[in-house]
């Protein structure tokens, strides 16, 4: 069955998925996962391994129309990777996080950042089917550079089977924003004489620099959208 997207599904559907700290952050309206899915670069995916918690960084991939509750959250790894062979036993956690700015108060209790997070929790499968799993691929490569993987010869068959994809419902998620000056006590504002503020963040791209190696000259437009895309949403 395909769940795909669903605009009027609950942002945080479950006690385990709903804000308790700082709800006034808490976001409900799911375009705003889908904004912090489509900011972020990189992934921690929390899972216990071997007993011991942890949470590794990695790529990641999103299909709102797949075929999971609410769409479909895609990560990948060696075959040989302790966390992707243990995680589809057990529920777990992908976090997301995008910084937009240092919040610098008149004390040290109420300094801050201004970012959007998003947590996804529940439980992964493994992606088995050839043809989910060679979507998945594509989509992780064009998560990062959209346009990139039809430009790339298909992967071998050694290739995929050195590869685990996971895939995890999009259904239960949450989302957290701060914006805005710094939130100083009264008394620390008419006292005065302490700037406050915030120092904008940005991921910027620089020019791009082609490998010692390449016989193409011209860096390919999808590369130079990609720059461009990335320093559009920089201050």
């Amino acid at each position: 069955m395909t769940a795909g997207r669903r605009a009027d599904q609950p942002l945080s559907p479950t006690g385990r998925s709903t804000p308790r700290r700082e709800r006034e952050r808490a976001q409900s309206d799911r375009d705003t996962l889908y904004d912090v899915l489509d900011a972020s670069l990189v992934c921690h995916l929390a899972v216990v391994v071997d007993g011991v918690p942890l949470a590794l960084p990695t790529v990641f991939a999103v299909d709102l129309d797949g075929p999971d509750e609410g769409g479909t959250l895609y990560v990948h790894g060696s075959v040989a990777s302790r966390s992707l062979v243990q995680a589809p036993g057990q529920d777990v956690s992908v976090t997301m996080t995008v910084l937009d700015g240092i919040v610098l108060a008149r004390s040290g209790f109420n300094h801050s950042m201004n970012y959007r997070s998003a947590v996804v929790v529940g439980r992964p499968r493994l992606v088995t089917g050839e043809a989910e799993r060679s979507h998945a691929l594509d989509l992780l490569v064009d998560h990062v550079t959209p346009g990139r993987s039809a430009t790339l010869r298909r992967p071998t068959r050694k290739e995929l089977s050195a590869t685990t994809v996971l895939a995890l419902p999009l259904h239960e998620a949450s989302v957290k924003r701060r914006v805005g000056d710094p939130s100083d006590e009264d008394v620390d504002v008419e006292a005065g004489g302490v700037w406050a503020g915030v120092l904008p963040l940005g991921l910027r791209a620089g020019e791009p620099v082609t490998g010692a190696d390449v016989d193409v000259a011209a860096v390919p437009e999808h590369v130079t959208a990609r720059v461009a895309a990335l320093n559009r949403r920089s201050p």
